[in-house]
C-alpha cells in the first residue's frame, strides 16, 4: 500500500487535528545500526558490541542510536504520506521538540504515525508542524515523539 496522497490545501486544512497516516512496519537492523555507527562516528557499546549488550545492557542486547531513529523520519513519512498540490520543492524546516522515551532494540520493526498539529499559510507557500511518534512493533511507549517542521514552497 502506497502513501496516504493529500491533494488539496483544503483538504489539509480538514486534517488539522486529526492523526493522518501511519508508515507501515520497518525492521530496524543491526546491520543499519552498524552502518549508522560508522557514519557517524558514534560506537557506542550498547548500539555495536552485541555480546557485551546481551551480557551488560539494561536492554538484553543493542538498541537502535536515538539519531538513527529520528533520521528515519523521512523515510517513514514517504511511505506514510504525500502532501501533493502546486507545490515546486517541500524542506525539512527543523524540530520544535524531541524526546525518546524507550529503546529501539536491534532487529524489531518500527513504524511512524503522523498526527498534523498545525498548518500555516505562508507568504510563499505553506508549513505544516506533524506530531511524530514512531512506534516499536509490542511495546508500550513510543521510541520517538516528535514535532516536526516542514515547508512547501510554490
Amino acid at each position: 500500500m502506497g502513501p496516504r496522497v493529500i491533494a488539496s490545501l483544503e483538504q489539509l486544512r480538514g486534517l488539522v487535528g486529526q492523526e493522518v497516516a501511519d508508515s507501515g512496519w520497518l525492521e530496524l537492523t543491526q546491520s543499519m545500526i552498524q552502518e549508522f555507527a560508522q557514519t557517524t562516528r558514534d560506537h557506542q557499546w550498547i548500539h555495536v558490541d552485541v555480546e557485551r549488550s546481551r551480557e551488560e545492557s539494561p536492554f538484553g542486547g543493542t538498541i537502535a542510536h536515538g539519531f538513527l531513529t529520528l533520521s528515519l523520519l523521512s523515510h517513514l513519512a514517504s511511505r506514510a504520506v504525500k502532501v501533493a498540490g502546486d507545490f515546486k520543492m517541500g524542506i525539512n524546516y527543523g524540530l520544535n521538540r524531541v524526546r525518546f522515551p524507550a529503546p529501539v532494540p536491534a532487529g524489531s520493526r518500527i513504524r511512524a504515525r503522523f498526527k498534523l498539529q498545525s498548518l500555516e499559510e505562508l507568504p510563499q507557500g505553506i508549513q505544516l508542524i506533524w506530531e511524530a511518534a514512531v512506534d516499536v512493533e509490542g511495546a508500550q511507549k513510543p521510541s520517538l515523539v516528535a514535532e516536526w517542521v516542514l515547508r512547501y514552497y510554490r
